[in-house]
């Protein structure tokens, strides 16, 4: 008894059976757990995969729809206003004719109808108003530059319409000038004042020549002047206006529609048939108080004097 001692435990066939029931449950409960965590993460997988298809689906169709959206606002800013946005304006603005500081409502419908067969076109406006929105507007698509002699009303105007493109001009000309003005422009007709040239480095007294360098290579469609203001001696009067869009008329493209506001008053008739000629005159599509001309520039213009036609070259 003080030796060594072994115990020896033998399990009977009861216990053995037993003991197997358990492994082998186990084993299923393992086989079990492997296969559902394998099911899930296929699922998982499945899922995200399918997630990952439609969100670039998406990302395609939005692409798509994006740049057709695209393609169709850029078709629009080079087709102009739809007919019936386009009348809606002009009715509405028409309708404020009658009251103070608006123009009337049959000078708003003939340049509208200048504008309606022009636009999108460059449209060069001398004045800021009331339709400065209007013209604008109308011109969707097009190049629409207004030019005024007041600094604060250009930069008020600019904020309160934020793309707006305009420029302030220093006139240096007074309504009571007048008839010295049209003296000196007719006697300086074959050197400063000729109908063709650069007004950028122009000498004549009526010439604007200080907007910036790239608006008087610009061969523009429609010129509206109704600016700058000339109801008093000592206002800018539309001399200059006048003078330089017959010139710009002239020197740039084939064709420009001149239109003058006012047309009642000494100043506009008289400058009117001087630079740009009764002969080109719309009767037509003129009003009492808005004078509608036609201007052929190119080889069509009398680059000798403003009104009559070409001369004729001699062999």
């Amino acid at each position: 008894m003080a030796g060594p001692k072994l115990l020896v435990v033998h399990t009977s066939s009861s216990n053995k059976a037993a003991m197997n029931g358990m492994a082998w449950s186990r084993c299923l409960c393992l086989v079990l757990s492997l296969s559902l965590l394998t099911f899930v993460s296929l699922l998982t997988v499945f899922s995200a995969a399918r997630a990952s298809t439609a969100a670039y689906q998406a990302a395609t169709l939005l692409t798509s729809s994006g740049a057709a959206t695209t393609t169709a606002a850029a078709a629009a800013d080079t087709t102009g206003l739809p007919r019936h946005v386009f009348d809606a304006l002009v009715q509405y603005a028409a309708a404020a004719g009658n009251t103070t500081g608006c123009m009337p409502e049959h000078d708003v419908r003939a340049i509208a109808a200048v504008l309606r067969r022009r636009s999108p076109c460059n449209l060069l406006v001398f004045g800021l108003g009331a339709e400065t929105p209007l013209w604008r507007a109308l011109n969707h698509g097009g190049r629409t530059v207004f030019l005024d002699e007041n600094p604060y009303y250009v930069a008020h105007l600019e904020g309160k319409h934020p793309g707006l493109e305009a420029y302030d001009v220093a006139y240096a000309t007074a309504v009571r000038e007048l008839p010295d003005l049209l003296d000196a422009a007719r006697a300086a007709r074959a050197a400063e004042c000729r109908p063709v040239q650069n007004l950028l480095f122009s000498e004549c007294r009526l010439a604007i020549n200080d907007l910036p360098n790239q608006l008087y290579d610009v061969a523009w469609d429609v010129i509206l002047v109704d600016g700058p203001r000339g109801f008093a001696e000592g206002s800018p009067g539309r001399m200059s206006a006048i003078y330089s869009a017959a010139v710009m008329a002239r020197t740039k493209g084939e064709e420009t529609e001149v239109l003058v506001h006012d047309y009642e008053r000494e100043v506009e008739r008289a400058f009117g048939r001087e630079f740009l000629c009764d002969d080109n005159k719309m009767a037509a599509t003129s009003t009492p108080s808005l004078a509608h001309f036609v201007v052929r520039g190119g080889a069509a213009t009398n680059r000798e004097a403003f009104c009559g036609p070409p001369a004729k070259k001699s062999n």
